[in-house]
């Protein structure tokens, strides 16, 4: 019933790994990251096949397709089931987690930025003499369309399992 720790086993558990960062041995944080960065940078084409217009303001902007926040999480949530498997604790909170932020990506957020391009359109044709005329125009891109999310979460779990993989 009781069990031994040796030597070896201590030694074994307190031994740091052997990459020169921990923080790229850590499979979903990196796994998240590099679908964040990819997401974004995926914006800068997927505009310009769109609008036929070159934004690099796109690489920080929120909105757009894909869903930088959809990739991040879905990314977060597969390393974690590929690592831990899918039936422990980490990766439930992991799924609910990317389910509230993919959620809230295309509802409320997506929601408010409709309402702030209506507010815009309405502010810029107020009389040049109202007060709110000089008003900074609100951020419009806030969320995403359910095929944006869609798109986030389908990279996110590509990107998760191709990072498993070569690991």
């Amino acid at each position: 019933m009781d069990e031994v720790l040796t030597v070896a086993d201590a030694s074994a558990r307190s031994t740091p790994t052997s990459s020169p960062l921990p923080i790229s041995s850590n499979l979903p944080l990196v796994s998240a990251l590099i679908a964040f960065a990819l997401a974004q940078f995926l914006k800068v084409f997927t505009t310009w096949f769109k609008e036929k217009r070159w934004d690099s303001r796109r690489l920080l902007g929120s909105g757009g397709m894909p869903s930088s926040h959809s990739a991040t999480v879905t990314a977060l949530a597969m390393a974690i089931g590929l690592q831990e498997g899918a039936g422990s604790s980490m990766f439930a909170l992991a799924v609910v987690l990317a389910c509230v932020v993919m959620y809230d990506a295309s509802g409320v957020r997506l929601h408010a930025g409709r309402q702030a391009e209506l507010l815009n359109q309405i502010v810029c044709e107020l009389p040049p003499e109202h007060p709110l005329s000089t008003v900074r125009p609100l951020r419009e891109p806030l969320g995403h369309t359910p095929l944006q999310v869609g798109a986030g979460a389908i990279l996110g779990c590509v990107v998760s399992f191709l990072i498993g993989k070569s690991v």
